[in-house]
């Protein structure tokens, strides 16, 4: 094997100098294993290695190719902490990582944090890879995203686990191949508008679901290859299906071969115990102070949004990032006094504004459970620059009213309605995810109060309300069919339950939900102001029953939406009005193809002008029994389109 001429060894000034001040966007492009170009396909492949190890002694690449041997191909140190070489003969697929003797003495074997494909579990290398070879077909879909404005379109989220959705009789993990075509004809017929995969960037250890991040630019080899991915974006895409990836810049696992301690010293993570580690977790945490590591971070999330045509990242444990007391008995104040980590809210911003600048119409999720201010603000706002933020206070409330017996909610009407009070202070996602049906949470069905009937006629109403309430939404797998024990990560979901009765009522219940929530402007094309959503009766504690009117920019129909959270029918329910109209019945969560009594939803008195609640116009109704009961309404003087009206984007397409 022989080493090409050293003038390979050249790297950009400006790609270097953007690295080293925390502005790099694409990182990737400059470090880990890269091709260089050859003038006929004849000519033997060339692969250039370079990485950033600043304390390192030396370095050197080992791999099957030079058997392991540590001293047959040093790197050169050819900037201030940028060690480099250039291999020849190398084919997509050798395993590779780098020894590195630290500042400490010791020597390791150290996976590349920039490799696009590694190994998992056991086997820890990473693989030399390039990344072209495929052809994407999703012009059309991209440009259509650039052209929309989330905040205004409908997004109906499925999230799963793609190693326990559904696994192949053969295969002890899916195919990302075979999994696009199942999940494109399941969110078909389920009407979801988008999917959100739980972590998929490499990681060795099943039971952390992928929340423990070894490869920060590599897609886990458990599923396939890169270009495997690629055709799976792409698929759900063609499909009109937008794609969320979960994703972890808050913290990675203490591994020896991965970024712990990478050049032994804490490059990646804060030095200072009380700041780079996370006790409670078992990992480290990001040093958000050094720029070459906002780098690193801020490049990872544009490599997937850039080479993988992701539709955006939903960011887990920002509240982590934020508080520098965060389950920690000993912090260290910044430099106010104050608890709030100013160097990760600098790289948040910096990371959103890369996003919103390079990728219109991409979304980035917070998964925040405090009252932090502005989390959904522009950054020139002093926001933090988020798309959306999950609403854990609604998730919270309507999970601790409906495990509750129906005979004391009259005491907890404000579970059903404080939520409102905040809706528009941030962009929410209302999400019901992973997150609550493991560790003894029991799944979603087996958290509602009552028999094995009753609780599926609650979470049936959970989910109306789920879906009449302003802000986007998300399930998580398994609870669309009422799967009744917890999600474990280490098989798949029990789909045979679709062959009874009650769980295919409520699988047929969740995709007549979605599809009528994407075909009614009315639910979600207004989600941000109080323009888009009247209380139409909000104080009937005696019933614990709600109503809303929801409407649109557009013109479209307004769409009214009632729920009763007792399981006594509710026999001339008032509801207020803006003006007199029509009434037609969309969807009732009470019959009995759903599961339910079939009791039947009913106008008994049709909108006429008679005052009720500050309302000009009222109408009354029969609710079911624990149900949730969509109508449409059709205004006597219906409003004009506005000017401002905002298109669906490009979810809505047909």
């Amino acid at each position: 094997m022989n080493q090409p001429s050293r003038t390979n060894l050249n790297l950009p000034d400006a790609d270097l100098y953007l690295f080293g001040h925390g502005d790099a966007r694409r990182a990737y492009l400059l470090f880990g294993c890269h091709e260089l170009p050859r003038e006929s396909e004849s000519d033997v492949r060339t692969f250039r290695f370079v990485l950033w190890a600043p304390h390192a002694r030396s370095v050197s690449l080992v791999g099957s190719f030079n058997q392991w041997d540590q001293a047959a191909t040093p790197m050169e140190q050819v900037s201030e902490g940028i060690w480099c070489c250039v291999v020849e003969g190398l084919e997509n697929g050798d395993p590779y990582k780098y020894a590195i003797e630290g500042a400490d003495g010791t020597v390791q074997l150290k996976a590349d944090p920039f490799a696009f494909h590694a190994e998992n579990g056991l086997s820890t290398a990473s693989k030399v890879w390039t990344l072209d070879g495929y052809d994407w077909h999703d012009a059309d879909w991209m440009d259509a995203r650039a052209a929309s404005d989330p905040l205004h379109g409908p997004m109906s989220i499925y999230e799963l686990h793609l190693g326990s959705w559904r696994v192949g009789e053969q295969e002890t993990f899916p195919n990302y191949r075979i999994v696009a075509d199942q999940l494109v004809e399941y969110c078909q017929q389920m009407g979801y508008t988008h999917v959100e995969l739980m972590p998929l960037t490499e990681f060795p250890l099943p039971a952390s679901w992928g929340y423990q991040a070894t490869g920060y630019y590599s897609v886990s080899s458990r599923y396939g290859t890169p270009q495997d991915f690629m055709y799976m974006v792409d698929t759900l895409h063609a499909a009109g299906i937008g794609v969320i990836l979960d994703w972890v810049p808050a913290h990675f696992p203490k591994d020896a071969f991965a970024l712990a301690r990478f050049d032994g010293t804490p490059l990646f993570e804060y030095a200072d115990p009380r700041k780079g580690e996370h006790a409670e977790w078992g990992t480290l945490v990001f040093d958000y102070g050094k720029p070459q590591v906002v780098s690193f971070l801020v490049s990872s999330a544009m490599f997937f949004l850039d080479v993988y045509h992701i539709d955006g990242i939903r960011v887990d444990a920002v509240t982590s990032m934020l508080y520098l007391d965060y389950a920690r008995t000993e912090w260290v104040p910044n430099i106010h006094g104050g608890n709030i980590n100013l160097e990760a809210v600098d790289f948040i911003r910096k990371l959103n504004t890369a996003v919103r600048e390079t990728y219109p119409g991409a979304v980035t999720i917070a998964e925040e459970s405090t009252s932090y201010p502005k989390v959904t603000a522009p950054v020139e706002y002093d926001g933090l620059g988020f798309t959306f933020k999950w609403d854990m206070g609604f998730m919270h409330d309507m999970l601790e009213y409906c495990s509750m017996d129906p005979l004391f909610r009259r005491d907890h009407h404000d579970k059903l309605t404080f939520g409102m009070v905040y809706a528009f202070s941030e962009h929410f996602v209302l999400a019901f995810s992973h997150d609550e049906v493991v560790h003894g949470k029991k799944s979603m069905v087996d958290k509602m109060f009552g028999d094995y009937l009753q609780k599926f006629a609650n979470l049936r109403v959970l989910m109306g309300w789920q879906f009449a309430r302003p802000g986007k939404k998300l399930t998580f797998m398994g609870s669309e069919f009422g799967q009744f024990i917890e999600w474990d990560f280490a098989k798949q979901l029990d789909w045979f339950m679709l062959k009874y009765p009650i769980h295919n009522g409520l699988h047929l219940y969740s995709a007549a939900l979605n599809k009528m929530y994407a075909a009614h402007p009315a639910l979600w094309q207004i989600d941000d102001c109080w323009d888009g959503f009247q209380w139409a009766n909000v104080d009937d504690r005696d019933e614990s029953a709600v109503a809303c009117l929801r409407q649109a920019r557009d013109g479209s129909p307004d769409v009214l939406c009632c729920c009763n959270f007792t399981p006594n029918a509710v026999e001339g329910f008032t509801v207020g009005l803006p003006t007199c109209g029509e009434l037609h019945l969309l969807l009732d969560s009470d019959i009995e193809l759903y599961g339910g009594t079939d009791c039947g939803a009913a106008v008994i008195e049709a909108p006429a002008e008679e005052p009720f609640e500050g309302h000009p116009c009222s109408a009354k109704l029969k609710l079911p029994p624990m149900s949730a009961v969509f109508f449409e309404f059709v205004r006597s003087n219906p409003p004009k389109e506005t000017e401002d009206a905002l298109p669906g984007g490009p979810e809505t397409k047909e």
